[in-house]
């Protein structure tokens, strides 16, 4: 048996019937876009990583000048590192908010 020859292809937009306001409307959606999220994070955890091998390789190289030649790797790794987080934090506010509760006046 052999390998098939063709090519793999994968989503790189959410899913178009995935509706913000009622997210447990259409689970298969909601599906598809809690996956295009987590998709999303693995790569800008991954290009902040990428950044940070880069400036690393920068220290060492520039010794003592680190300070002058390497400030704009650490400029774009600050900024790459902002807002990506697994936390409550990082998460759309629409899909993870916290639940308000009714309180009744006496």
């Amino acid at each position: 048996m052999g390998r098939k020859k063709g090519k793999v292809e994968f989503d790189e937009y959410p899913p178009d019937n995935f509706d913000p306001e009622h997210p447990y409307k259409d689970p298969v959606a909601m599906l598809e876009m809690r996956e295009y999220i987590v998709r999303e994070k693995w790569i800008q955890i991954e290009k902040a990583k990428i950044i940070r091998e880069k400036l690393r390789w920068c220290y060492r190289i520039e010794g003592v000048n680190h300070l002058q030649k390497c400030r704009h790797l650490v400029n774009q790794y600050l900024e790459s590192t902002r807002g990506i987080g697994w936390g409550k934090d990082g998460r759309h506010p629409s899909l993870h908010g916290p639940k308000v509760e009714a309180v009744e006046s006496e």
